[in-house]
């Protein structure tokens, strides 16, 4: 998977499984034990960290990085520039049954540069906002709009941040303007 135009190779590590027909992106690097199904797509320059599942028709985008220990389900979207802490959780199913021939996969959205801390759950059918940012362990069961920092169980609202993660108001209601 190396580009003859001087761009980086993907590097899989050797007990790390992509299937046939999984897209990886050039300067992509797929860690220890990490799994990346066939019709998943990986963008470039993204790191897998070990333990990572990828499930099939996941689409990652450019520069994501995702710690140890993530599975990310079908019906996950992670745009560019997504950062996963490690742990931390998707789903894909409201009403989780052994059996269940009735199953639909519910989709989530994480829009571009947005931060996910270790631990966070976020349960199905939300969107997190570009560069929102979601404290560790928190479970988040609501859309998370742009730039809005949230924390606890369930996740509320504790303010702004800005493209950087810097905190710039703890004003809940009311976002401040962005540069």
């Amino acid at each position: 998977m190396t580009d003859t135009n001087d761009r980086s190779p993907v590097f899989v590590h050797p007990t790390a499984d992509v299937e046939e027909g999984a897209k990886v992106g050039d300067g992509t690097k797929v860690w220890h034990l990490a799994h990346i199904r066939s019709t998943a797509q990986v963008g470039a320059g993204c790191i897998i960290g070990r333990n990572v599942y990828v499930d099939a028709g996941v689409s990652v985008g450019d520069l994501v990085k995702i710690q140890n220990n993530v599975s990310v389900y079908q019906g996950v979207t992670l745009e560019d520039e997504v950062f996963v802490g490690p742990s931390a959780v998707f789903t894909n199913d409201f009403r989780p049954r052994a059996q269940n021939p009735d199953w639909e996969i519910t989709p989530t959205m994480v829009r571009k540069g947005a931060s996910i801390g270790a631990n966070a759950t976020l349960v199905c059918g939300i969107e997190v906002g570009e560069y929102a940012m979601i404290a560790a362990g928190s479970v988040v069961t609501k859309d998370v709009r742009p730039y809005q920092l949230v924390a606890g169980n369930p996740a509320r609202p504790k303010g702004w941040v800005n493209a950087k993660g810097e905190v710039v108001s703890r004003d809940v209601e009311n976002p401040p303007a962005q540069d």
